[in-house]
């Protein structure tokens, strides 16, 4: 066997590894279903949100970020101006953060989903 019939099945191998490591997901048709271990698939309706255009509030972030350096920037002079400007930025991107968090939890479409796992 030359190396790289060899490399190519090592590679074969790991990727079935990974694959069969990988989760498994389990949907209503097998709530129920019991394992040797004891384990059983258990569903649930989780109330989740849906159609959100910026899920990770990188908008409400980056505009908090760059208002609070701002205000920052107009505070103390010298050394302490650019730490003030620093530290306006960083309290700002978490405020705007939190502010689009806020508002798209009010105003996000929200829906019922069954989820099932393993218990």
């Amino acid at each position: 066997m030359n190396l790289s019939t060899r490399n190519v099945l090592c590679a074969a191998a790991l990727m079935a590894s990974v694959f069969s490591a990988s989760a498994q997901t389990y949907g209503p048709k097998d709530e129920g279903r019991r394992f040797n271990d004891g384990t059983k698939v258990v569903c649930k309706n989780v109330e989740v949100q849906r159609n959100s255009r910026d899920p990770n509030r990188i908008a409400g972030t980056a505009t908090g970020a760059v208002v609070g350096g701002l205000l920052g920037n107009q505070v103390g002079g010298g050394n302490g101006k650019k730490l003030a400007t620093v530290a306006g930025a960083v309290a700002g991107g978490a405020a705007g953060r939190q502010i689009q968090g806020n508002h798209q939890n009010k105003t996000g479409d929200r829906v019922v989903e069954r989820q099932c796992y393993r218990r």
